[in-house]
C-alpha cells in the first residue's frame, strides 16, 4: 500500500541529483522509497501524512554500537568523572555481568536499547559481540544479535580475559571462536589499542576473519597515535572507529583510501579526551562519519543527535556535513547504499523533525526534536 508524505518544509535525500528539496513530497511502497520530489508533482497514493512544514532526512544510521551486554559501569563513570583515566581495562567488569546473564536477560536488554534508538529515529544499526570472550558466549552474542541489529560484527578481540595468555588468546579468536560466531556475523572488529591488541595480533585477527569472508572494520587511535588507522587502510577495513588521535600520515591515508572514518564524538566527551579532528579529516577529503558507539562504559547514549549536535558545535562540521555523516557517512561505513539515503529504491527509512529545518538539531541542543519515524515504511512513532 503506498503512502504519501507531503508538506514536507525540507527534506534531506542526501542524492546529489535530488539534493535539498522544499516543499516536497514523498512516496512509501513496499518497504522503500518509490518516488521523491516536489510536492505539487506527488503522485497519487493510498494514504496519506502530512507533515505540516516540518523537515525530514533519512533515518540515522548508527554504525557503532556494542549493545550486547549485561550490568552497569557507573562507578566506573564517577571515577572519571572525579579524575580517573579511561583505560580499556573496564571492559572485564561488563564481561562477568554479560556471562552471568541469561539469553532473555541479553536479548531484552537489546530489544531496549534498539527501541530508544528508534523512538530518537536510529533506523540502521550495527552491533558488536565482545562482551563474552568466550567461544560461547560469543556466539550466543553474535547468535542474540542477528535476531534484532540491521548488521552485526564479531568483536572477541575487544580484551584479553585477565589471567589469559594473549597469544593464545588471539589463536582461539582466529580458530574456535570464530568458527562459532561466522554464521551470525558480516563483520569482524578488533580493538588495536594499548591495553588490548598490538598491531602483530590485530593483523592476525583481521586476516582470519578476511579469509573466512567477513568485512573488516577496526577501533583504532582512540587513546593515542597508534597502528589502527594503518592496519585498517592496507586490509581494506571499511571502517576505522575513533580515530581520536591522528597524525599527518594517518588522514592522508584516511583521505587516499576507501576506508571511512567513524567518529564517536559521544564517547570522546565521556572519557574527557580531545575530540577527533573532523575538520581536518573532511578538508582533507577523507570519508567521515558519525556513530554513537553506545556502550555501558565508555559512551552510554543512543542518542544519534547528541553525536550531531556535538559535531556541529563543537568539532567544527557544518550541520550538513553532520547529518550527511550521521546517515549517508554510517551507511558507507557498513558498505550500503539501501540506507541513510531518501530517493527511489531506497529503503523506506524517514525521520521526521518538530523543526522547519535540520539547522535546529544544532541550533536547538538537547531538545528532543523527533516527530514521526517510520522503518522499512512502517510507521514506528
Amino acid at each position: 500500500m503506498a503512502e504519501l508524505i507531503t508538506g514536507i518544509g525540507e527534506l534531506t535525500t542526501n542524492d546529489p541529483e535530488l539534493g535539498k528539496l522544499r516543499d516536497a513530497a514523498l512516496v512509501l511502497d513496499g518497504g522503500v522509497v518509490a518516488w521523491a520530489g516536489p510536492a505539487a508533482q506527488a503522485p497519487a497514493a493510498d494514504t496519506r501524512v502530512d507533515v505540516e512544514g516540518r523537515a525530514v532526512l533519512p533515518g540515522w544510521v548508527d554504525s557503532h554500537t556494542h549493545l550486547v551486554f549485561a550490568g552497569d559501569r557507573t562507578a566506573e563513570f564517577e571515577a572519571r568523572m572525579a579524575g580517573k583515566p579511561y583505560t580499556a581495562g573496564g571492559i572485564a567488569v561488563t564481561v562477568g555481568a554479560t556471562r552471568e546473564a541469561s539469553d532473555e536477560q541479553l536479548a531484552a536488554n537489546l530489544r531496549r536499547h534498539v527501541a530508544e534508538a528508534a523512538a530518537q529515529g536510529t533506523t540502521c544499526l550495527e552491533t558488536k559481540t565482545g562482551y563474552g570472550l568466550t567461544v560461547a558466549d560469543e556466539a550466543r552474542s553474535a547468535r542474540i544479535a542477528a535476531t534484532v541489529a540491521d548488521e552485526v560484527t564479531y568483536l572477541g578481540a575487544h580484551l584479553v580475559p585477565p589471567g589469559t595468555d594473549a597469544e593464545s588468546y588471539v589463536d582461539l579468536v582466529c580458530g574456535e571462536m570464530l568458527d562459532a560466531v561466522a554464521p551470525h556475523v558480516r563483520w569482524a572488529d578488533v580493538f588495536c589499542e594499548t591495553g588490548a591488541f598490538d598491531e602483530g595480533q590485530s593483523a592476525r585477527v583481521l586476516k582470519a576473519a578476511a579469509e573466512r569472508g567477513l568485512g573488516l572494520r577496526v577501533h583504532g587511535n582512540q587513546l593515542g597515535e597508534g597502528p589502527g588507522v594503518r592496519l585498517a587502510v592496507e586490509l581494506g577495513a571499511a571502517s576505522v572507529d575513533h580515530c581520536t588521535y591522528l597524525s599527518d600520515e594517518d588522514v592522508a591515508a584516511l583521505a587516499g583510501s576507501d576506508t571511512v572514518a567513524t567518529l564517536l564524538p559521544a564517547c570522546d566527551l565521556s572519557t574527557r579526551q580531545a575530540l577527533a579532528p573532523a575538520r581536518r579529516l573532511l578538508d582533507a577529503g577523507a570519508t567521515v562519519a558519525l556513530a554513537s558507539n553506545a556502550n555501558p562504559g565508555s559512551s552510554y547514549t543512543t542518542s544519534m543527535a547528541f553525536c550531531v549536535t556535538t559535531a556541529v558545535l563543537q568539532m567544527r562540521m557544518t550541520v550538513e556535513e553532520a547529518v550527511w555523516s550521521a546517515t549517508a557517512g554510517g551507511a558507507r561505513a557498513l558498505r550500503r547504499d539501501d540506507v541513510g539515503y531518501l530517493r527511489p529504491g531506497a529503503r523506506a527509512d524517514v525521520h521526521v523533525l518538530d523543526a522547519p529545518s535540520v539547522t535546529h538539531l544544532a541550533y536547538r541542543p538537547g531538545v528532543p526534536l523527533t516527530h514521526a519515524v517510520w522503518r522499512r515504511g512502517e510507521r514506528m512513532a
